[in-house]
């Protein structure tokens, strides 16, 4: 199957209705991204069969159980989830963050390649990042423990915002979670094409 079939089918799986001009961005990220990475190397992930579902399918899966507002995608590396999500949802504001300059500056040409408006790049450490604005929901997909993702950001969300860990099997980090700060709940997730164990830990602090 082509890769335009690919994501096509994953979505249908997820329950996600992207029309064809935003698949056709998203397939549009990917070859920037397969391109970049030859010489930035930027994921580990080199066959773009692949990329679609670990990186693209991956990405999506989260969506269903995010909620609408400005986002902040922490350690977003090579735009993952931030930049596919914003692709998703234009009317959703993205902030995407990361420390490498390398894979800042990939995204930031992915932005303008891709012509997205609802998204901001920032390379910068983000214990020392200081926005004007906070965050309604903040996400991660590789960042750090849960307990430390929580700690170095709780600062860059606003008032009743949530926090969206992007995981494996938690089970293990959910007791790292610091005082006045709880886990709401950990949504199970099934990505096509992904033979490995994915969830979504859904978090608040009082």
């Amino acid at each position: 199957m082509n890769l335009a079939g690919e994501l096509q089918l994953g979505c249908a799986q997820l329950g996600i209705p992207l029309d064809a001009g935003t698949q056709g961005k998203l397939l549009d990220y990917l070859a920037l991204l397969h391109k970049w990475n030859k010489v930035y190397n930027l994921t580990a992930i080199r066959d773009p069969q692949q990329m679609v579902s670990n990186h693209l399918l991956d990405s999506l899966a989260v969506m269903p159980h995010l909620w609408a507002g400005r986002w902040l995608d922490v350690g977003c590396g090579a735009g993952l989830p931030g930049l596919v999500l914003a692709v998703a949802q234009p009317d959703w504001q993205f902030a995407l963050l990361d420390s490498n300059s390398k894979k800042t500056g990939f995204v930031q040409q992915a932005v303008i390649e891709l012509g997205l408006r609802n998204v901001s790049v920032h390379c910068e450490r983000v214990e020392d990042w200081q926005p004007e604005e906070r965050f309604d929901g903040i996400i991660s997909r590789a960042f750090s423990e849960l307990g430390e993702f929580l700690r170095s950001t709780r600062h860059l969300m606003a008032p009743h915002g949530r926090w969206a860990a992007m995981k494996g099997a938690p089970q293990q980090e959910l007791t790292g979670v610091p005082g006045g700060c709880r886990v709401e709940r950990v949504v199970p997730l099934q990505v096509p094409g992904l033979h490995a164990a994915r969830s979504l830990v859904i978090a608040t602090c009082d």
